[in-house]
């Protein structure tokens, strides 16, 4: 499966958005709250689309503002590559603004196995934080003296290759470490918000990415 593309984003910035992927992927654009990826939503608060240079996004308060997706699009990958394009506003100090979340298919409750992108907001600046658990192994990547701008549009994502588990935003990479993540099973998705609708988001959402294999870095989305 093939896909090409290519965007402008806000602030000052040009982005481009090159998409060339061999094998199953899928991409999740934020243009809509009702369905994303073709998947209906559960809406709290009020989301809402907005027109940027890139095309359209899906704004967040930081306050009561989320999206649930009945999906995890990383079922079963023994190994992936996550990726988000994203504008982060400024808002409380810890954010959990994406997080996929493993369910107990007999209860129907989350299990604690999850993937999450975070953010930390410092001194009006951002770093990210991106955190894998597989039962009882997990890891976060975090490094709180790799700050960028509050305002920007941004490309962060988590790679894991059945071995190292790294993250990087545009395209340079912020962190890594040796683990062993089994695959994770079926569950559900929140943007805006942790699944357990504590630590939300303020800023914006336009694109993310799913890919159940490790790619190099020059296959990731671009933000130039």
């Amino acid at each position: 499966m093939n896909w090409l593309g290519r965007v402008a984003c806000g602030f000052g910035l040009s982005c481009a958005i090159v998409i060339g992927v061999q094998g199953p992927a899928e991409i999740w654009t934020f243009d809509r709250t009702d369905s994303i990826g073709g998947h209906p939503t559960t809406i709290l608060g009020h989301p809402h689309v907005i027109d940027t240079p890139a095309g359209k996004a899906v704004e967040f308060n930081g306050v009561d503002d989320a999206l649930y997706v009945n999906v995890h699009p990383l079922t079963g990958a023994e190994t992936f590559t996550w990726e988000a394009i994203f504008r982060p506003d400024g808002g409380a100090p810890e954010q959990r603004w994406f997080h996929l979340a493993e369910q107990d298919p007999k209860t129907g409750s989350d299990t604690g196995t999850r993937m999450l992108f975070e953010i930390r907001v410092i001194d009006g600046q951002w770093c990210l934080d991106a955190f894998s658990q597989s039962g009882k192994v997990g890891k976060a990547l975090l490094n709180r003296e790799r700050l960028h701008p509050l305002g920007h549009w941004y490309h962060v994502a988590a790679v894991y290759d059945g071995h190292e588990f790294r993250n990087y935003v545009n395209g340079v990479q912020e962190g890594a470490a040796e683990v062993h993540l089994e695959p994770q099973g079926p569950g559900r998705s929140s943007i805006g918000v942790r699944i357990n609708r504590v630590n939300y988001f303020k800023g914006a959402v336009r694109l993310a990415r799913f890919t159940p294999r490790a790619l190099p870095p020059a296959e990731f989305l671009k933000v130039e």
